[in-house]
């Protein structure tokens, strides 16, 4: 969590590009990341230098002697953020412009490294030499404040904290998941360190990065002191997919933010054709998009077999099943609507994964999670696909705080069901006895096939009326003549006051 000065210095470097006429939050996040990588690429070559002259091994700095950029061969030693950022502003900016930027686009001449790839298409934005000046300055300053700050992901807390501002970015909010729900979903489905995560609309890779903690805080021993694991978590393990540039470069530094070396984050309509992926991944995280509507030209074939619609949330659903391995898992939210639409196709998509799949619960989340830049109700499905059934008791919850306000501030309060609920999904035979007046309780498979699939957790709530008795008619009455005559002789007084 980004406070204080930290806060602070984030703040004024996102003020000197607002008043130097970057205005959206995605140009400045994206200049932003290139700028910290530019940074990390020093910092990184100086530490392995180091590493190589105490173990006595040799080292060959990216910065060599000699770099040839285009047509033109410079000193190497320019291209270090250390030393031009003690150049004029003037030189500076063309030091970034003409030769920084096309360097780390090719960066050690293969084009198929994890930063050529996102790198590719970048532009410097940036508009004149003393922004940029200003703007390299007020880094520094971030750097010498992270440094002071004894925590291992501090950067990737930054980087967290930048991303945050999306949320107050209007039509960009739609991009981010809040934090705290995925990190719910991730603590539910405990990924293990061979899992190959997976998802299909990753935006700035939110789910994968908090997969990538997890593992991390609870999974440390067995991924990062076994050759083989790091290998599949550092290259392997982290797979997103989007259809926005801006986007892709985003999530993918993000991943490298938080020490993934090589995530394989990809431009990709996850929908169409494009998308060959078939039963692959072990699980999948996902919040995909609402209320789109596609050609059916678009979308592959057999995801038109699973239920022939033009809603993304439930091709996204069928998606889902066909790109999990049998044995694989998937938690993902969901618009209200999926759960109790009347259309066939929202039938045949619930139908499919209690019947065919395994579905396990149905979180229902209030209308303000994802306040303040959209107001939907929404829930989280858990299934596991087997390809054969297996649903019997579908837990249903009833989530009504997740320690924040539900309104536009969305200020921290005291009411939390997250802990509840992620206890009690990993208790599931705790809870058979529960009754359905309580927030959390078991449905029986066929009792749902009996209702058409409904999953909207309103469909199985019994609610307890408690009888309220009222005064007699005559005592109420009589006590509304006697607040009437309080009332006139109080105005009666305010008369005589005011000499009316």
């Amino acid at each position: 969590m980004i406070t204080g000065e930290l806060k602070n210095k984030i703040d004024s470097i996102w003020e000197i590009f607002w008043t130097g006429g970057l205005t959206n939050p995605l140009d400045v996040i994206e200049q932003m990341t290139y700028l910290m990588f530019i940074h990390d690429l020093d910092d990184a070559d100086n530490l392995r230098a180091k590493e190589a002259a105490m173990l006595g091994l040799p080292h060959q700095s990216m910065f060599a002697d000699e770099v040839k950029i285009g047509e033109r061969t410079i000193a190497g030693s320019q291209l270090k953020w250390s030393v031009f950022h003690d150049f004029p502003a003037q030189r500076m900016y063309s030091v970034m412009q003409e030769w920084v930027f096309p360097f780390i686009k090719d960066l050690h001449g293969n084009k198929d490294s994890a930063y050529a790839k996102y790198m590719g298409d970048a532009i410097f934005k940036i508009p004149t030499p003393l922004m940029l000046d200003k703007i390299v300055t007020s880094m520094d300053a971030l750097y010498e404040q992270m440094a002071q700050v004894k925590s291992s992901d501090i950067r990737g807390d930054v980087y967290e904290y930048l991303l945050s501002k999306l949320a107050t970015a209007g039509v960009n909010g739609q991009f981010r998941t809040p934090r705290h729900i995925i990190r719910m979903m991730v603590d539910m489905m405990e990924p293990a360190a061979d899992e190959v995560i997976c998802d299909p609309a990753c935006g700035t890779s939110g789910f994968l990065v908090a997969a990538s903690e997890f593992l991390k805080e609870n999974r440390k021993d067995e991924v990062f002191f076994d050759r083989q694991k790091k290998d599949h978590y550092m290259n392997h393990m982290f797979h997103g997919f989007d259809m926005d540039r801006t986007m892709l470069r985003i999530g993918a530094m993000n991943m490298m933010t938080h020490g993934v070396e090589n995530p394989f984050i990809e431009y990709r309509d996850s929908l169409s054709d494009q998308n060959p992926d078939r039963e692959r991944y072990s699980l999948i995280l996902a919040n995909p998009p609402f209320k789109g509507s596609l050609d059916y030209d678009t979308v592959s074939a057999d995801l038109l077999k699973v239920c022939k619609t033009k809603k993304t949330e439930l091709l996204f659903l069928a998606l889902f099943v066909k790109m999990l391995r049998v044995g694989g898992r998937c938690a993902c939210i969901v618009p209200d609507g999926v759960l109790f639409g009347s259309s066939k196709a929202h039938k045949d998509i619930r139908k499919e994964i209690v019947e065919n799949q395994r579905l396990q619960a149905v979180i229902s989340m209030p209308s303000g999670v994802f306040k303040p830049y959209a107001g939907v109700s929404t829930a989280i499905l858990i299934f596991t696909k087997t390809g054969h059934g297996g649903t019997e008791d579908v837990w249903f919850y009833d989530m009504k705080s997740d320690g924040f306000s539900l309104d536009d501030k969305r200020s921290p309060v005291n009411d939390n069901d997250i802990p509840d609920i992620v206890s009690r999904f990993h208790n599931l035979d705790g809870e058979k006895d529960r009754e359905r007046t309580e927030q959390s309780f078991l449905v029986p498979k066929q009792e749902i096939a009996d209702n058409d699939y409904d999953l909207s957790i309103n469909k199985y709530k019994k609610i307890e009326y408690v009888p309220v008795e009222y005064p007699p008619t005559e005592e109420i009455m009589a006590d509304l003549h006697e607040l009437e005559m309080e009332v006139s002789k109080s105005l009666a007084e305010l008369d005589e006051l005011l000499g009316l």
